[in-house]
């Protein structure tokens, strides 16, 4: 059974920084290309950052430079580290992944089969 668990939400200030992670069981990262995705209140979920086979990754243009997505293949998890939040960026964080490989479509939440439950983050201005 594929079991995606993320953790690390919480509130922070503009500017600051947060680390969130996913702890996968039942899958094997190496395997699978792997994705974050955010969505807020009244609005549709949308891709954040991707990584796949051969550690290529992928940035929705708002959050470039300043999100970083990894993974720890030894410990199973991925990783998004998010320094200078801003408001905007408060959301809902999920974590998602799928077997194989993705290019262009690798922000686009349909091509995802396994997701987490997702968590929050908060940025106070």
């Amino acid at each position: 059974q594929v079991q995606l668990v993320e953790s690390g939400g919480g509130s922070v200030q503009a500017g600051g920084s947060l680390r969130l992670s996913c702890a996968a069981s039942g899958i094997p990262l190496s395997s699978y290309f792997m994705g974050w995705f955010r969505q807020a209140p009244g609005k549709e979920r949308e891709g954040v950052a991707a990584m796949y086979i051969g550690g290529s990754t992928r940035y929705a243009d708002s959050v470039k430079g300043r999100f970083t997505i990894s993974q720890d293949n030894a410990k199973n998890t991925l990783y998004l580290q998010m320094d200078s939040l801003k408001p905007e960026d408060t959301a809902m964080y999920y974590c998602a992944a799928s077997f194989g490989w993705c290019g262009s479509w690798c922000l686009l939440p349909d091509n995802y089969k396994h997701w987490g439950q997702g968590t929050q983050v908060t940025v106070s201005s």
